[in-house]
């Protein structure tokens, strides 16, 4: 079965891997449509590390200059 993380999980998880992002972030993203996938289950939502990873890898762009949009 695949591993659900939640909230509190997603902000550990990517804060490991170097991406610190907290938990209360994550929720506000989610209401605009920025963050990871993911699903409800209850009154949890839900994401599994590839969705992290995923997310994660399209908000890092590689930049060659301060002055290239974001």
């Amino acid at each position: 079965m695949t591993r659900y993380l939640t909230r509190d999980e997603q902000a550990a998880y990517l804060t490991e891997k170097g991406l610190r992002v907290c938990k209360t972030t994550l929720q506000k993203i989610a209401t605009t449509g920025n963050g990871p996938q993911y699903v409800i289950f209850g009154n949890r939502a839900l994401s599994t590390p590839d969705w992290l990873d995923i997310w994660a890898e399209s908000k890092l762009k590689p930049r060659g200059s301060t002055s290239e949009a974001a």
